[in-house]
Formats: structure tokens, sequence, C-alpha cells
């Protein structure tokens, strides 16, 4: 069957040259962007309940954009003033370029890995006597703890977020040809949201392993599925099926 519509269950992208415009235009199809998760900040107090005192800390472990804006959300409702010699671990360069929303670069020390958290391990290695803070969702990768573990530093995890699922209620009658998920979460919050949901001829896209994983688990039929070696990105997978599904369109 061919291919008209697609949902993407992330939030729309911000650049003008996103590979799901030039795909939309390409095939004169129609995706829509819609986040089935969202990001909610935990509270000062719950973070309190955590045993949780900024003041304790000597270094930060920031993983994320999201972990970025909730440690300085809570810093602000604590009324924790963020010391200068606080040093900042960033997973990535993305990451430690966002950190520049909170603090002047050239003032701090921050510290950048590559882009797994592992690639992190030299950098904490070096620093090993300082007392780190990871503040986390609730939905932490085990990558983390193993590698801090494995390093025998002193550090604490810290909820300071939550994933928490969308009400999608509005799409109760709306159909897609393509639904393209890249979470577990994102495929809980499919049947959470609609626990009669039958595939039929709808197509589902998967991106990763865990995500695949969950979607078998829940009976779900794959038809696209990213990274591949061949389409090591979702809009490359998308574009491939939707080029042999469309012939003599």
């Amino acid at each position: 069957m061919k291919v008209k519509t697609i949902l993407v269950s992330q939030p729309e992208p911000k650049v003008e040259n996103s590979p799901y415009f030039e795909l939309q235009q390409k095939h004169k199809i129609k995706i829509d962007f819609r986040p089935f998760i969202h990001v909610e900040g935990v509270n000062a107090k719950e973070i309190r309940l955590q045993k949780i005192d900024l003041n304790h800390y000597t270094a930060i472990i920031l993983t994320s954009r999201n972990a970025v804006d909730h440690f300085f959300r809570v810093a602000d409702e604590m009324r924790y003033k963020v010391p200068e010699g606080l040093k900042y671990f960033c997973q990535s360069e993305a990451v430690a370029f966002y950190l520049q929303k909170y603090v002047v670069y050239r003032k701090r020390k921050i510290y950048v890995g590559a882009k797994d958290f592992a690639d992190l391990s030299p950098l904490i290695k070096k620093y090993k006597d300082e007392k780190f803070l990871l503040p986390a969702s609730d939905q932490l990768n085990a990558d983390a703890p193993v590698t801090l573990n494995g390093l025998k530093v002193d550090w604490t995890q810290a909820v300071f977020y939550k994933t928490v699922m969308s009400d999608l209620s509005d799409l109760a009658d709306v159909y897609y040809d393509v639904l393209a998920f890249f979470s577990p979460t994102g495929i809980k919050s499919l049947f959470k949201n609609f626990p009669d949901f039958k595939q039929n001829e709808t197509r589902i896209a998967v991106f990763g392993s865990t995500t695949q994983k969950e979607a078998l688990d829940y009976g779900l039929r794959i038809d696209i599925l990213a990274p591949t070696p061949e389409t090591p990105s979702m809009t490359m997978a998308l574009e491939k099926y939707i080029s042999e599904a469309n012939k003599g369109k």
C-alpha cells in the first residue's frame, strides 16, 4: 500500500532544512509531528526526599539539555547559588554548548566528552576525588551507572525530571499510513491512550533495538526499522520504504 500520511512521535523540527521536510516535498506526502511523551520536572520537595543537598557536590554530570535545564531549575527552586568553582562534565559538545544558556563558558570548569557516556571516563577518572551529582530522568540509560561504578568514584544519581506519556485523545479518529516511534515509552503511550489499538494496514516504523523489542512485545508488526547499515537514520529508512511502496504513484 502507498504511503500518503506519516505521524512522527516527536516534536516538529525547528530547522528549515530538516530531512523530514525534504521527504515531504519529494514524495508529496503529509508528515505530522506529535510527541507521544514529554518531560516534567520533579519539584524541589521531591528532590529533598531523595536526600539531595546540592551543597554536598563539587561536580555535575550532564547527559542532555533536559538535564541542564532541570539542574538549574532545581538550583533556583532551592535557592542554591551555583558556585563558580563547580565542575561540569558534559556528555557531548551539544550539551556543553547548551550549558552557555546558564553560565559564562570561559569562567567555568567544563569538561566535554565525545558522544557516549563512556567517553567521559578519562575526564572523570582524572578528577576522581570530586563528589559527583548526576541529575537525570527516571529512565536513565544503564551505561551511566555501569561506567561510574566501574570508575569507583563518589557519585549520586538523582531524578530531576520524569518522562511522562502525553494525552493523545484528540487523535482517536485520525488515521495515518505510518507511525514512527523512537522509544519504548512512545509505544507504551500509544497503548495507554488507545488500549484497543489494532494495527491492520498501519505501518510501524521504529528506531533502536529497545523500541523494536517493545513494539514486538505489544504484538506490533514492524515494517520500517532503523538504524541499519543501509539506513542509519529514521528519515533514510522512511525514504527507502516510501520509494518502494509508492512506485508508479
